[in-house]
Parts: structure tokens; C-alpha cells; sequence
């Protein structure tokens, strides 16, 4: 199997589906430039990856790898594809080769009762349901076979797409990640009145509803695996990177537009990020599973700094 071919029908799957890279790299549920990366040919896609990439494009595995055709089940599929990755993982001396899709790969074999595709297809049901399970137990309470359950298929079907734990974290936390950064963007859309902008930002952040809060408990799940593995530490430090830009840029055109005093852009965003992370972590553990007061105290704590160290007195 030659990578570039690989990397030739992927494209065709892409180009197939009417969207751009990206989006199709948010839909399996990978970094952006690693797909990017793996279509240039500077990076082997992986068995895990191809998988996921079979099931959005609705064709076969065997047709990326070249081989006779499979198709794209879950149970037997999974079950051929997720024992190719366990037995790299168990027998590679180096990550690279742990990951890589071997030459000798042979295409699935059909399963013998394939369920229909879930709403976005297999991948994100199974990273929506991690995430879901995650704000629940906590990850380390979250068992594969938890996550099976809840998408109604099998272990085998779970490791056909995410080979194990670390790749499920990581995906839980860019999914959570993407999810966050499309809310923000659609909240904010047409807003042209930074403090109007800043306001929405703080009502997005403030954990009133079931999903915010839920999204609240992964984060400070997240935060202690930050601690510990490189992979999500990177992906915690991009996020938060992102979010303070964008808070940065609201305030600089804020100063621009007279609406806020002139202050240091990026200064203020980490102090107002570390305001809201602290004041959140706080309804969470004050009002475990029940929105309430906490959430609105916490947003009027919030407003009331904004208009303290911010806004711009008015004048005339």
C-alpha cells in the first residue's frame, strides 16, 4: 500500500462530501494540521483514522487501503481493523510504527448485522457519549464498555475508532473544544459592540443549563489530565490560547470604540479568564448537578468587574 495513494483516495472522499478540510478533520475528530499533514504525505494516516474517515465518507475501509472491498460495520469490522492497531501497539518499538497502518493490512470483512449509522456518524457518537460520560463519572470512571453501552454497539466497535483511552480523551477534549469555539462564534455573530460582545462571551461561560454545565465538569476533569499527559497539556494550552485571544481582540476593539478604558488587552483576558474559571469551579462544587443562584451570582460578579476595571466612564 503506498501512502500517496492512500492520501489520493482520502482527497476523493473529502472532495466527495462538499466540505472543506477542515471540517471534515472536525467531523473524525483529529487536528486540522494532522490531516493536512497525512494528505501531503508527511504523515502516515493511521488504522484508527481510516476507520473514522470510512464511516463519515460511507465507503469502505478497503477502498482507502486498496485492498478488496470490506465494508464499513461496526462489530467484525471493528473487531479486524481495532486488532491490526492493538497488535502495532503491542509489537512497534517507536510510537510512529505503534500508529501507522501496516502494508500488509487486509480489508475488513463484512459484518454479519451492520446497524445504522448514527446522526454524524459513528466517531462523534462515540466522542459525544464520552463526553457525556465524562461529566457524569469523571474519566477515569468511564470504561469502554460504558461507552459501547451508550452507543448501543460493541467494545470492538469502540477500538475500531478510537484504539484506546488516550485517543478517546484526546478526542473528547478537541470535540469539547470545537464545540465551544462554533457556540461562541454563532453567539457573537453580527455583534459589533464589544461590550455587548464581552457580555455575550460571560454568558456563554456562565454554567446555567444542563449542556453548559456539563461542559464545565469535562473542563475541570480535563484540567487535572493536563496535569499529567503531554498530549491533552497541549491541547489544554491551545484552547486556552484561543479563548484568550478572542477575548483580547473584543477588548482592544472595545478600547478602540470607546466603550472600555485603555488597558493591556492580553493582561486583562487572563485575568478575566482566571475570574470566570475560578467563579465556575465554584457552582460546580457548591450546586453539584442543579443550576441555581450560584450560576447567576457568578455572572453578576463577572459583569460587576467589567464595568469596574473596564468599561469607560461616560462622558459630557
Amino acid at each position: 500500500m503506498q501512502q500517496d495513494e492512500v492520501a489520493a483516495r482520502v482527497r476523493q472522499v473529502i472532495d466527495a462530501t462538499g466540505v472543506s478540510a477542515r471540517e471534515f478533520a472536525r467531523r473524525i475528530v483529529i487536528d486540522p494540521s494532522k490531516l493536512s499533514r497525512s494528505l501531503n504525505g508527511t504523515r502516515r494516516f493511521t488504522a484508527a483514522e481510516l476507520a473514522r474517515i470510512a464511516d463519515i465518507g460511507g465507503v469502505d475501509v478497503g477502498r482507502l487501503i486498496g485492498t478488496t472491498a470490506g465494508a464499513d460495520g461496526d462489530a467484525t469490522a471493528g473487531a479486524a481493523v481495532g486488532a491490526t492497531v492493538r497488535a502495532g501497539d503491542a509489537t512497534a518499538g517507536t510510537p510512529a510504527r505503534a500508529t501507522s497502518m501496516p502494508s500488509t493490512v487486509r480489508a475488513p470483512s463484512p459484518p454479519r448485522s451492520p446497524s445504522p449509522s448514527p446522526e454524524g456518524g459513528r466517531p462523534l457518537q462515540i466522542v459525544r457519549e464520552t463526553v457525556r460520560l465524562i461529566a457524569e463519572r469523571g474519566f477515569h470512571a468511564v470504561r469502554v464498555a460504558d461507552i459501547a453501552a451508550a452507543c448501543h454497539t460493541s467494545t470492538a466497535a469502540i477500538h475500531y475508532h478510537f484504539p484506546g483511552r488516550d485517543e478517546l480523551l484526546e478526542a473528547a477534549v478537541r470535540w469539547c473544544m470545537d464545540e465551544d469555539t462554533r457556540r461562541r462564534a454563532d453567539a457573537t455573530a453580527g455583534t459589533r459592540h464589544a461590550g455587548d460582545e464581552l457580555r455575550l462571551l460571560i454568558e456563554l461561560q456562565t454554567p446555567r443549563t444542563e449542556q453548559q454545565r456539563r461542559q464545565w465538569c469535562v473542563w475541570l476533569d480535563l484540567w487535572a489530565e493536563a496535569a499529567r499527559s503531554t498530549t491533552v497539556g497541549r491541547l489544554h494550552v491551545e484552547y486556552y490560547r484561543q479563548w484568550r485571544g478572542t477575548v483580547a481582540d473584543v477588548i482592544r476593539r472595545g478600547v478602540e470604540q470607546g466603550v472600555f478604558r485603555p488597558v493591556d488587552a492580553e493582561g486583562t483576558a487572563l485575568a478575566l479568564t482566571a475570574l470566570i474559571d475560578g467563579l465556575a469551579s465554584q457552582v460546580l462544587a457548591t450546586e453539584p448537578g442543579l443550576p441555581g443562584a450560584g450560576a447567576q451570582t457568578m455572572h453578576d460578579a463577572l459583569i460587576a468587574h467589567v464595568d469596574a476595571c473596564l468599561t469607560a466612564p461616560v462622558t459630557g
